[in-house]
């Protein structure tokens, strides 16, 4: 099924559905692999300082209890962990990062053959650089500074279900708000000129996101106690999987689609 229209040139012929979704499957496995990489050596330690404090936290509660004199019967015995924290931190954080890298491939394949053709007169691997950083500026940045990534022992449980409905909708919202962006871009570039057009799009997407963040409630649930450091440190580290798997996505679809591109048209 070609990406064909009667204004493309015969590089852009050339591209087919099924040889776009491989190579954004391919880029995504790499991303995964590498964002496990990062995450393993960036993200984890702070994971389990934090799981230390929540710990210490839990003992201190039950060691109060107990200095009390309340006492109900005897205590059952603790669940044995269905799945390990070692599991955790090395399986089963490589198996999610790797599949989630899979999916955002595939889709990032598909936003890729949207946008071909439609962003001025970028090549095929600028488009690719540039749909993978807009990627991660509309379902990454955008979001986080909404509503910043926490570790463990900070947030409130039964505010769980709101916080990840809100995450979701400043997601949702952010990429329509891209996309309607972009269209004003192209309208405008006519009249504008390219640049200019770029510039008030872009103008336009903060002023809309910006004012959706901050209408929408915000959650303050990070405790006194805990310490700042481990916060920022996991955040950093949050950003920077992402960043690492967008940017590997981006770079190496941009290779595979050159090397398919310079097979088909030389």
């Amino acid at each position: 099924m070609p990406l064909t229209e009667p204004d493309r040139t015969t590089e852009q012929s050339a591209l087919t559905v099924r040889s776009l979704l491989v190579w954004g499957l391919l880029a995504g496995l790499v991303g995964g692999l590498l964002a496990f990489g990062f995450a393993s050596a960036f993200g984890e330690p702070s994971v389990e300082t934090a799981i230390g404090i929540e710990e210490a936290g839990g003992a201190a509660h039950d060691h109060g209890a107990e200095a009390g004199g309340h006492s109900h019967g005897a205590e059952p015995a603790a669940e044995e962990e269905e799945v390990s924290r070692a599991f955790q931190s090395t399986g089963g954080l490589g198996i999610g990062a790797v599949a989630y890298g899979l999916g955002l491939g595939g889709l990032y394949s598909l936003a890729f053959a949207f946008a071909y053709g439609r962003l001025g007169r970028l090549t095929a691997r600028a488009t690719a650089l540039a749909v993978a950083g807009l990627g991660y500026l509309a379902l990454v940045l955008v979001p986080f500074l909404t509503y910043p990534a926490n570790p463990p022992a900070v947030g409130k449980g039964e505010t769980i279900g709101e916080r990840t409905g809100l995450f979701f909708g400043i997601m949702g919202i952010s990429l329509v708000a891209l996309v309607l962006a972009i269209v004003a871009a192209r309208k405008l570039a006519a009249r504008w000129g390219g640049w200019w057009s770029t510039v008030a799009a872009g103008l336009g997407y903060v002023v809309v996101v910006t004012a959706v963040a901050k209408a929408l409630p915000s959650f303050n649930e990070v405790p006194d106690s805990f310490p700042g450091s481990v916060l920022w440190e996991f955040r950093v580290a949050s950003l920077g999987t992402s960043a690492v798997l967008y940017a590997t996505i981006g770079v190496v679809f941009a290779a595979l689609l050159h090397r398919g591109l310079t097979r088909k048209t030389g």
